[in-house]
């Protein structure tokens, strides 16, 4: 895209937490930063990724399916190191470029979750890249304040369940492959949050306000019921004959009782984080 537009969705982005309008409206969108090649200067691109087991994450070169690979692939080639930004944290990563067996694994997924892959592949010669991004650092939310930080995490829940519950809806008479890890990632995502609550932030809230005891119990306890959802929307995307409309079924519930939970933690909780400084 030429670089006004890029700059346009990445003010955007940065200004709305991730979300931006226009044709990448609802989309899993990242804002990759490579140093260049050939200038070593820092370069940022809006991409579209996709989620992947053990936390990574998806980039596909396609260029639109121009002849020559886009820069930012170049870039990664020389130097793997690069900044992500996904609108809930900004973090170093990793790039692999994937080969091989796994490369056409993963960009088979890909076309089957979205037919346009294949669109651009089709209009070029050269095979178009896969690239797998793998956190190596990085730090809390960037929020102004801990109860802000808190709620951007959870409107990064939100957006990827909304994401989810639309994907399902639309699916066809079986689960694609890609639609199975997007369903995984984020219970893992859940999990790996609910337990840094439970064992971290609720120690140190309940340690300094005694008096959200019953509070921090309601919540440990609602922690419980999501997990158990989560449970059950795992073993249903396990099961290679799932039924699209009970994993429908699933999503909507957990989306549901989730939106609830994270509206009472909100509700209680923010005011006393911000309080903290």
């Amino acid at each position: 895209m030429p670089n006004d537009v890029n700059q346009q969705i990445i003010d955007e982005f940065r200004a709305n937490g991730g979300r931006v309008g226009g044709p990448f409206e609802g989309a899993r969108l990242i804002l990759l930063t490579t140093t260049g090649a050939r200038t070593g200067r820092s370069h940022t691109t809006p991409l579209c990724y996709l989620p992947d087991d053990g936390g990574r994450i998806l980039v596909i070169a396609s260029a639109g399916g121009a002849p020559r690979h886009p820069d930012w692939f170049h870039n990664l080639l020389a130097d793997p190191t690069a900044t992500v930004e996904d609108g809930t944290f900004t973090y170093r990563a990793r790039a692999t470029v994937l080969s091989g067996p796994e490369r056409d694994e993963v960009f088979a997924r890909a076309v089957e979750d979205d037919p346009g892959w294949a669109a651009y592949q089709a209009k070029t010669e050269r095979v178009i890249p896969v690239v797998a991004l793998e956190r190596t650092s990085g730090g809390p939310p960037d929020a102004p304040s801990l109860g802000a930080a808190l709620v951007r995490i959870h409107d990064g829940f939100r957006r990827e369940l909304a994401l989810i519950r639309r994907e399902v809806a639309t699916t066809g008479p079986r689960l694609g492959a890609q639609l199975r890890v997007n369903c995984l990632a984020v219970c893992q995502g859940l999990h790996l949050h609910h337990t840094y609550e439970d064992t971290g932030m609720f120690v140190g809230l309940a340690a300094r306000h005694p008096r959200l005891g019953p509070t921090l119990e309601r919540l440990r306890a609602e922690h419980a019921r999501v997990a158990d959802l989560v449970d059950q929307l795992r073993a249903a995307v396990g099961d290679r004959a799932a039924d699209p409309a009970d994993v429908r079924r699933r999503v909507d519930q957990l989306t549901d009782e989730l939106e609830r939970h994270l509206a009472y933690e909100e509700e209680q909780l923010v005011p006393v984080l911000d309080a903290m400084g």
